[in-house]
């Protein structure tokens, strides 16, 4: 007896999921990080009908330095979009999880509003894999949780370097957040942060702060007027706020709409996000190809080896290419 087509069941994991229901948003993202063979092709074709229902949601990527309060101006921001009805989807991207479990699930319990909120969803990075494949799920996952209703999606930056990359390239607005008087304005603007940003925010401006806060907003100020804006119809606001208190969240939200009217308006928005996509396609077939890598054992049995040989001068980087090509039959 032939075994049922696997159609019926996309239509109905489709149907079920623009329904709004939370569960099977969960399995469905299960799918989506699922490695086996069988599970890719159903996912390609669970996103591939869902595709007319996602692109309505406004996209904020979401990184600072540990310690900033990235899960208390989540949650407060969060929380303050639920109470205007709107539907919040909180991911992460991280590429440490594979060893230490992706820490957004620790920061449910810094969320404490939105983890108990109806019109929120949080979700951590994959269990595992490199920062390529978590990012190229986790805007799978992006897309799932749009045609499930929600119309804010905020992506969390866990880990540091490329992460904050691949964030800004899932993601319509990227917002810096910072510390006051902490020095670090001068080591975002080394590591290029700043030339992602579509905001900066300075956070814990509240208490004996205050005149810290102002002064690092200055300074981030200061240091935007030295750099090319990415976009001619936007200039980066530096802002203060207190997640914490809750001041300042209005302000900043009132920016994000700001930015994506003016973006929607000069046709950045769509330009950007038709990039975007062909990037996340060339990531996703880079992640295909390279899966053989990580798999082959006779190959992973040999690297060691390989690996001392070309570190010790003995063996050409070039022949060591050969010989692992030969392995996996390329």
């Amino acid at each position: 007896m032939a075994s049922p087509s696997p159609a019926p069941d996309v239509e109905r994991l489709a149907r079920e999921l623009r329904a709004g229901d939370r569960t099977v948003l969960s399995r469905a993202i299960t799918l989506i990080e699922s490695k086996r063979a069988d599970h890719r092709r159903t996912a390609a074709a669970l996103t591939q009908a869902l595709l007319p229902s996602t692109g309505k949601a406004v996209r904020v990527g979401i990184t600072g330095a540990p310690g900033v309060g990235k899960s208390t101006m989540i949650d407060a921001l969060g929380s303050m979009l639920t109470k205007q009805r709107r539907k919040v989807a909180v991911l992460a991207v991280d590429p440490s999880s594979r060893r230490t479990g992706g820490s957004i699930l620790a920061d449910k319990t810094r969320m404490g509003k939105l983890a108990n909120d109806a019109n929120a969803f949080i979700r951590p990075s994959p269990a595992s894999g490199t920062l390529g494949g978590v990012a190229a799920k986790t805007r799978e996952t992006m897309l799932l949780c749009e045609a499930a209703g929600y119309d804010v999606i905020l992506v969390e930056t866990v880990g540091v370097g490329q992460s904050e990359i691949a964030v800004a390239d899932m993601t319509d607005f990227f917002l810096v957040l910072a510390l006051p008087g902490a020095g670090d304005e001068l080591q975002a603007l080394k590591k290029g942060v700043i030339e992602l940003a579509d905001m900066i925010a300075v956070n814990k401006a509240d208490g004996d702060n205050v005149a810290r806060a102002k002064l690092a907003a200055a300074e981030y100020g200061a240091a935007l007027h030295i750099l090319s804006p990415h976009s001619a119809n936007w200039s980066v606001p530096v802002v203060t706020c207190s997640a914490l208190k809750g001041d300042g969240i209005d302000t900043l939200w009132r920016h994000v709409l700001d930015h994506r009217e003016r973006l929607t308006a000069s046709g950045e928005l769509a330009a950007h996000r038709g990039e975007q996509q062909v990037k996340w396609m060339w990531t996703m077939l880079e992640e295909r190809l390279f899966a053989p890598l990580r798999s082959d054992r006779a190959l992973k049995a040999a690297l060691p080896r390989i690996e001392t040989e070309v570190a010790a001068g003995r063996l050409a980087p070039a022949t060591a290419v050969e010989q692992m090509a030969a392995m996996l039959k390329l």
